[in-house]
C-alpha cells in the first residue's frame, strides 16, 4: 500500500492521469525539469532531463532531510515549498514575460528546448536566449509574435514535438555518441558521430547547399543544405569543406571531412535536422 500510495503522490505532482507516463513522448516532465534545477540551486543535483528516476529521487531526500521533512523521495507540496519559487509555480498558471522567474520558467523553457528552440541553460530566469527562442517558436507555430507566453503558447507546447518528414540516409555509418536531448543543464540539438579526422561526411539527402563556410559560433565550420518539406540538415565541425553555396548535391555526396573545427572536444560530426526552423531529432528519420 505505501508503494501505491508514493506512486499516487508522483503521479499526482506530475499532473498526468494514472497509466500515462509523464513521458509518453519520449520528453520527460517539465514537472520534473524544474525540481531538478531547483535542486541544482542547492547542489543536490546535476543535470536537466526531466525524469524522475533514483537520481532525482535521492536528490529529492536530501533536500527533505535538510527541510527537516519525510524523507520520501515524492516531491510534494512541502518539498516545493522548501525548494522554493524555481520548482514552482506550474506553466500556464500566469503570463510568462521577460524578467520572469521560477519553474513555470523552468517548463518554458525546457518545452521550448523540445520543440526545437533549444534556448542556453535551464536556469528559470526568463532572459534574452528565452525571449528569442519564445519568438522563433510562436512564429514556428503561427501564434501572435509577443514574447510573452501565455494560454495559446501553453497549449501549442503540449503539442507533439515536431519531426522530420522525410527518410534520411546516414551522413557516416558509425555508432551515436551524444543523442538529441538534454544535456547537463542545456539541449543538445542533434546527434554526434564519432569518427577519425579526415573522414568523408555524405550529404543524408536530395538538396541545395545553401550554406557553406566558417561560422562564429560553436558549429565551427558547417554545411547545410535544404531539401524538400522545409527540411534542412546540418554537417558541423569540418576540418575540410568539400561542397560550395548553390550546388545541388544527392543522397551520399561527399560535403565535408570530420573535424573538430567550432566548440568540438574531439573530431566527430555534430548531425542537426530542422524543419521550417525547428530542431528535430534525426534518429528516427535515419532509422
Amino acid at each position: 500500500m505505501a508503494r501505491l500510495r508514493r506512486l499516487a503522490a508522483i503521479v499526482v505532482f506530475l499532473g498526468v492521469p494514472l497509466g500515462l507516463p509523464a513521458a509518453a513522448l519520449g520528453i520527460g516532465s517539465s514537472h520534473v525539469a524544474a525540481v531538478q534545477v531547483a535542486l541544482r540551486a542547492r547542489h543536490l543535483y546535476e543535470g536537466v532531463d526531466g525524469e524522475l528516476g533514483k537520481a532525482t529521487a535521492k536528490a529529492i531526500v536530501h533536500a527533505q532531510q535538510q527541510a527537516g521533512l519525510v524523507p520520501d523521495g515524492v516531491p510534494g507540496t512541502s518539498t516545493l515549498a522548501f525548494l522554493g519559487p524555481l520548482a514552482g509555480p506550474a506553466l500556464g498558471t500566469r503570463t510568462l514575460a521577460p524578467g520572469a522567474v521560477g519553474g513555470d520558467v523552468v517548463e518554458l523553457q525546457f518545452l521550448l528546448a523540445w520543440h526545437g528552440f533549444p534556448n542556453g541553460t535551464f536556469d528559470g530566469g526568463f532572459g534574452l536566449h528565452t525571449e528569442a527562442a519564445l519568438l522563433r517558436f510562436q512564429r514556428w507555430a503561427q501564434l501572435p509574435v509577443t514574447g510573452t507566453a501565455g494560454s495559446d503558447t501553453v497549449a501549442a507546447l503540449h503539442e507533439p514535438v515536431p519531426a522530420c518528414p522525410i527518410r534520411l540516409a546516414w551522413p557516416l555509418d558509425v555508432r551515436v555518441g551524444d543523442r538529441f536531448g538534454p544535456r547537463g543543464d542545456s539541449f543538445h540539438p542533434g546527434i554526434d558521430l564519432p569518427a577519425a579526422p579526415g573522414t568523408p561526411v555524405h550529404a543524408a539527402m536530395v538538396g541545395l547547399v545553401t550554406f557553406a563556410g566558417s561560422t562564429a559560433s560553436g558549429y565551427g565550420n558547417l554545411v547545410v543544405v535544404k531539401g524538400a518539406d522545409g527540411v534542412a540538415t546540418m554537417y558541423a565541425h569540418l576540418s575540410r569543406l568539400l561542397a560550395w553555396r548553390g550546388e545541388k548535391v544527392t543522397v551520399g555526396t561527399v560535403v565535408g571531412l570530420v573535424g573538430a573545427t567550432g566548440e568540438a572536444t574531439g573530431p566527430h560530426l555534430h548531425f542537426e535536422v530542422r524543419v521550417r526552423g525547428a530542431a528535430v531529432d534525426p534518429l528516427p528519420a535515419l532509422r
